[in-house]
């Protein structure tokens, strides 16, 4: 893989074919994979240096990644999994009152007490995504996030995510090998071929042909 990017605050967006490179890029990001060489740096950290030997753990990142499979904790509910989330500076009252105004801008409150094994699909990538947020990162990934619900509900989550990406100041970067969505999405648009960027420029450009 041979790849030079720069997200800016706001929806970036990764799409090309299943191989291309978009997950790796993802977790080399996160700390979750080690590049040979390059590097990797977010508001003007080095987060990853292969020349200078820098290599920050995933932990000491503050970039939040949610997986298609979600990762909730099955025996947590999702105030329980949302909390977990919370800066564990926080006594816990106020990781309790966070995670319950996550859950709330998130519209799913009511699933406070329940169970993943309870949640539908749309109500598990809410959970998920603010157990992400609730963390304050300063970056957020999200991989293939949408893939296993049906188009209806990929276009309202969309819309929402959306929403809450204008009201934050960090850069949200989206996988997708889904054409519809990358559209829709209205953000810039990288796309990816064989591990090199192919073209960057916005969605209603790059994906009309």
């Amino acid at each position: 893989m041979d790849v030079s990017l720069d997200f800016a605050p706001g929806l970036s967006v990764l799409f090309g074919p299943s191989g291309s490179g978009k997950t790796t890029i993802l977790s080399a990001i996160a700390g979750l994979v080690r590049p040979d060489q390059g590097r990797v740096t977010l508001g003007g950290e080095t987060l990853f240096d292969a020349r200078r030997g820098v290599d920050l753990p995933p932990n000491r990142r503050s970039v939040a990644l949610v997986f298609q499979s979600l990762a909730l904790f099955p025996h947590l509910n999702a105030l329980g999994n949302v909390a977990y989330g919370v800066p564990g500076t926080l006594g816990q009252a106020q990781r309790l009152e966070r995670a319950h105004a996550w859950l709330g801008r998130m519209r799913v409150s009511h699933l406070a007490q329940r169970y993943p094994s309870g949640f539908s699909g749309g109500e598990g990538q809410r959970v998920a995504l603010a157990r992400a947020l609730a963390s304050e990162p300063r970056a957020l990934l999200l991989d293939e996030p949408f893939s296993a619900l049906d188009q209806a509900l990929v276009r309202e989550l969309s819309a929402e995510l959306v929403e809450h990406v204008r009201a934050l100041s960090l850069p949200v970067v989206l996988v997708t090998h889904d054409r519809t969505l990358a559209r829709g999405l209205l953000g810039e648009v990288t796309l990816l071929r064989a591990g090199r960027v192919e073209r960057v420029g916005a969605s209603s450009e790059l994906l009309a042909d």
